[in-house]
């Protein structure tokens, strides 16, 4: 079962032929987890799930059975087929991962609460032992999560349906479910979530302010005053003014230029563009990994 924290929506790095380079991508994981993050979900929206392969994702998974990392690893299925997600689920089963974050096919237009419903029953009568963490961004799915639709199905599936990923932020303030877990979709709303009950973070930026957003939490649980916080949502309000997954992936250069391929239609920022985003975060003292800490 998932615990309390904060984690990340993890990057997938690429090779220069666009194929899924999953040694790197496992060691970026690692090394998040090891900057002070609690876990790492891989084929999230920031992992460009939609348009990685199903073998791909598969060599993924079985690499990462042997990392001393495993436990504080977790899936999306990132795709729109149910026969899709009902095979990458059952797949990484066979490698004890049991705690998926799905969201609701994306494309096509007109979701409704009963057709979502219909999705997720549809997997848990398949695999009734899946966990599963609501995905709730509407900008992606084109699908909006309320409270009704969400108590119903925590209601009918109370084993199956743990938690949710909040993204459209219509949810984290409000939504009150027992042994529910709530985590909103942005550092830069960590410390108010906490504040009103919710568990946590899942994140995209966290890939790069993962020591300054688990300070933000463990300040919390300790009762110790706030130091960081004010820091760690300018740092995310910044990177939210450009598309997040270019502006992560180029911030990222300055480490590695393992992190320059993005799959087609992603492109990194322009040259421009890069060179305001970093002007911007120097502003903080954040224009590198180097120099996150307060």
């Amino acid at each position: 079962m998932i615990k309390n924290g904060v984690y990340a929506a993890g990057l997938s790095i690429l090779n220069a032929d666009k194929s899924l380079d999953v040694k790197s991508t496992i060691i970026h994981a690692e090394s998040i987890i090891k900057s002070g993050l609690h876990g790492v979900f891989f084929f999230g929206s920031t992992g460009q799930s939609q348009l990685i392969s199903i073998s791909e994702k598969k060599d993924l998974i079985s690499k990462t059975a042997t990392s001393k990392f495993k436990k504080q690893f977790y899936f999306g299925t990132g795709v729109n087929s149910l026969k899709d997600s009902l095979d990458l689920i059952r797949y990484c089963m066979e490698y004890d991962f049991q705690t998926f974050l799905i969201m609701p096919p994306a494309y096509y237009k007109g979701n409704t609460d009963k057709g979502v419903y219909d999705f997720y029953a549809e997997i848990i009568g398949q695999i009734p032992k899946v966990k599963i963490i609501l995905y709730n961004f509407e900008k992606l799915s084109g699908y909006l999560f309320n409270a009704d639709a969400i108590k119903k199905l925590v209601k009918d599936f109370p084993k199956q349906i743990i938690g949710c990923k909040d993204s459209s932020y219509n949810l984290f303030e409000t939504l009150k479910i027992p042994d529910f877990k709530l985590f909103p979709g942005s550092e830069a709303k960590l410390l108010k979530g906490l504040e009103l009950g919710c568990n946590g973070c899942i994140s995209a930026v966290v890939n790069v302010t993962h020591s300054l957003a688990r300070k933000v939490f463990d300040d919390f649980e300790k009762k110790k005053p706030q130091t960081i916080n004010e820091k760690v949502i300018k740092v995310r309000e910044t990177f939210d003014q450009y598309p997040l997954i270019p502006a992560l992936h180029s911030f990222l250069l300055a480490e590695d230029d393992k992190y320059q391929n993005l799959l087609p239609p992603l492109t990194l920022l322009d040259t421009k563009t890069r060179e305001d985003l970093l002007n911007k975060l120097k502003e903080f003292n954040f224009t590198s990994l180097k120099n996150i800490a307060a």
